[in-house]
């Protein structure tokens, strides 16, 4: 029962530090989101705080929202559906690229 607790205490660890550090790479950090007058009325503790809470929120509902795979769906996903999608989709850039002469 310990160690289950402790696993979960690591995730929302995890969940907590990757929201933070997305809300200082990507959602501007402790800055507000518009620089008027209401919004800068507020320190920027709050407005980080409110962006890591958005992005804890946001890593729950994905994690209960999306479906959780076994791991030979993963592989199958992997080998037969992405691998060939992804090969596809370098031939069609490739060929596009030297067709149009766009060849760094």
């Amino acid at each position: 029962a310990m160690t289950f607790a402790l696993f979960f205490l690591g995730e929302y660890a995890n969940m907590l530090l990757m929201s933070s550090f997305a809300a200082i790479l990507f959602l501007g950090g402790w800055l507000p989101i518009i620089s008027v007058f209401p919004f800068t009325a507020l320190p920027g503790v709050c407005w980080f705080s409110v962006k890591v809470v958005l992005g804890v929120i946001f890593f729950i509902m994905m994690r209960a929202l999306l479906p959780r795979f076994r791991y030979d769906q993963l592989m199958f996903i992997g080998w037969k559906c992405f691998l060939p999608l992804s090969l596809g989709y370098l031939l069609l850039t490739s060929s596009i690229l030297i067709s149009l002469n766009w060849l760094p």
